[in-house]
């Protein structure tokens, strides 16, 4: 319609802006004629007349000069578009993480009960925890399993322990050799409800006789530590976390062929999928020092391995974060205070080691082929371990020299 129609008051024109104030008719048209009424704006005090330079019609600026209305909203810079397609796609990621963390935290296997052992140390200073790494088939198939060379024996074995310190200063990964001639505390068979005395044996033994709960007090009764938290992983959940993060990245100053384990690596740096990663870790034929030897290999490639998974590009992606929880968390065991942010801290200590704050240390040993009626064993350097253990239960600088 014309400008001329009748309007209410505060009626909102096309462009935006408010028409301005209500029209009066001011005479009548001829009965017949067929023209409308004419109309004319009572201008408000203050305001312009209609006469008013720069006004037109009924005193409304031309659409092009809006200034006195409500004005068109510039569009979004292209700039500016990427920008909040950016916040979002970081709001999208940070909740999928969330979620993500949150189905993990609930699918921890927390079957250890730290608080119900008996016997315990005393609380030091700092966080300890005991990495297990146990040769535990479940969630392998029997292709798989050849494949792997992980042979047929059934149940759980302790192939790496290591108890990683964090405090003021820094954090220390110390591996316990498997064959370490310790004294094994008093338990009793749960399968049999048959009583043992206390016993000298290999560590190993320990998890085999009386699982998780003996290998903790056999641990804690032969350092002196009090161990805060307890995470163990078995062959499948180890092979499934390496594949998941997209393999991990290690540099070998010769090459390793191993029949037993399979290992077949060439000297150089290069990158190990989840059945590479187990064989270089298991062997230990290869390795002039054995056992000892191993247990360096494992500290490398744990390092290497929390390094990637700890990393930001993991971490806040949930294609990579899921199937790397997913694959862990199928033969991961914990204890019951440890959650899923327990675990990060474990992965960020061990990384930080690898940036140089910390130590990797094997106990220090006086003889690794000692003659025992369990065969050859590893026998500590009582001396300088009691002296390691000791900085770590008051958390001190680590002066004591690595073993042999």
């Amino acid at each position: 319609m014309s400008d001329g129609t009748d309007r209410p008051a505060g009626h909102y024109d096309r462009s935006g802006g408010v028409a301005g104030p209500p029209h009066f008719v001011t005479g009548r048209a001829a009965p017949g004629s067929g023209a409308l009424p004419t109309t004319r704006t009572a201008p408000l005090p203050g305001m312009p007349s209609p006469a008013t330079p720069g006004r037109t019609g009924h005193g409304r600026r031309p659409l092009g000069d809006m200034g006195g209305g409500r004005s068109r909203k510039p569009r979004p810079s292209r700039r500016r578009k990427i920008v909040r397609l950016t916040v979002l796609l970081v709001c999208a990621l940070f909740a999928s993480s969330v979620g993500t963390y949150v189905w993990a935290d609930t699918e921890l296997d927390q079957e250890v009960d730290l608080n119900a052992l008996p016997d315990r140390p005393a609380g030091g200073k700092g966080t300890n925890y005991l990495i297990v790494g146990s040769d535990s088939r479940d969630g392998l198939s029997e292709q798989a399993r050849k494949d792997l060379r992980t042979g047929s024996a059934e149940g759980r074995r302790t192939d790496s322990m290591i108890v990683l310190h964090t405090g003021a200063n820094g954090t220390t990964m110390l591996s316990l050799p498997r064959d370490s001639w310790v004294t094994v505390p008093p338990y009793v068979r749960p399968e049999t409800g048959k009583s043992f005395s206390a016993e000298p044996d290999k560590l190993n033994a320990a998890f085999s006789l009386g699982g998780p709960d003996l290998l903790v007090r056999a641990v804690e009764r032969n350092t002196g530590l009090r161990i805060d938290h307890y995470a163990e992983i078995g062959f499948a959940g180890f092979v499934g976390v390496v594949d998941a993060v997209g393999g991990v990245d290690i540099c070998l100053d010769r090459a390793i062929k191993d029949k037993n384990s399979g290992a077949d690596l060439q000297k150089g740096c290069q990158t190990l999928d989840g059945t590479e990663a187990l064989a270089f870790v298991r062997q230990r034929k290869q390795e002039a020092q054995g056992d000892l030897g191993r247990t360096r290999n494992q500290q490398k490639f744990l390092t290497a391995l929390a390094r990637k998974a700890a990393t930001a590009g993991t971490l806040l992606n949930p294609a990579k974060s899921f199937p790397t929880l997913s694959a862990g968390l199928d033969t991961l065991v914990v204890d019951k205070d440890t959650d899923l942010r327990d675990l990060m801290s474990l992965f960020q200590a061990m990384r930080g080691v690898t940036a140089g704050d910390g130590r990797q240390l094997n106990v220090p040993v006086s003889n690794p082929a000692l003659a025992t009626s369990k065969g050859s064993a590893v026998q500590w350097d009582d001396r300088r371990a009691r002296k390691l253990f000791a900085q770590l239960r008051n958390d001190r600088p680590v002066t004591a020299a690595q073993g042999a």
